[in-house]
């Protein structure tokens, strides 16, 4: 993950690892279900800064203020390296999610029409790419879909970047929702945003 986010000039660091078995988490934990933010309440650790990662979908970087107790992101454990999750196994599901932690919209957001991801260097796209479909098009105008970006839901193997307009999104929403300064930004940041 170091690798995906060293554009961006973000650098992770395993702070903890704890095991809990709870086979009701397990088996009932999905993006809108009470037992996802159950869990994350009572497994919650460290602070506004600190990306937590519940193995079994995704967490806004803005929601910290509004739901601290719930704020991280939860992933399929087979999505990771060597699991059984193929395409997604090669651990691309969780630089994407932590792209969403740290403030990134997926790349076809809003279609080909609207501010899309709001990032102007990321062609807009009408759906999300499935496989590696290389040089598809799918909105006339704004040049070939963004299927390489982590922001996308192309198979693992085909993810492999972020753009610089990401990097300046992240960099961004990283201090005003974390108050954290990613490495070369600008120390000149405004500092009366209420956390």
């Amino acid at each position: 993950m170091n690798d995906a986010y060293a554009t961006l000039g973000i650098t992770w660091t395993l702070a903890n690892t704890t095991h809990t078995v709870n086979s009701d988490w397990f088996n009932k934990v999905g993006p809108d279900a009470s037992e996802q933010t159950d869990m994350k309440k009572a497994l919650r650790q460290g602070g506004v800064a600190d990306l937590n990662i519940q193995l079994w979908l995704w967490r806004w970087s803005s929601c910290y203020s509004g739901a601290p107790a719930d704020d991280g992101v939860v992933i399929l454990y087979s999505s990771l390296p060597g699991g059984t999750a193929s395409p997604y196994n090669l651990g691309a599901t969780l630089t994407h999610e932590a792209g969403h932690w740290v403030g990134l919209y997926h790349t076809f957001q809003g279609g080909c029409s609207g501010s899309g991801d709001s990032i102007s260097d990321t062609p807009p796209e009408a759906e999300p790419a499935y496989g590696c479909p290389t040089g598809r098009d799918t909105c006339s105008g704004g040049g070939v879909d963004p299927i390489h970006n982590y922001m996308d839901y192309s198979d693992d193997s085909c993810m492999t970047e972020f753009t610089a307009g990401q990097a300046t999104r992240v960099q961004s929403q990283m201090y005003t929702y974390r108050r954290v300064v990613i490495a070369g930004q600008s120390q000149d940041l405004d500092d009366s945003i209420d956390m």
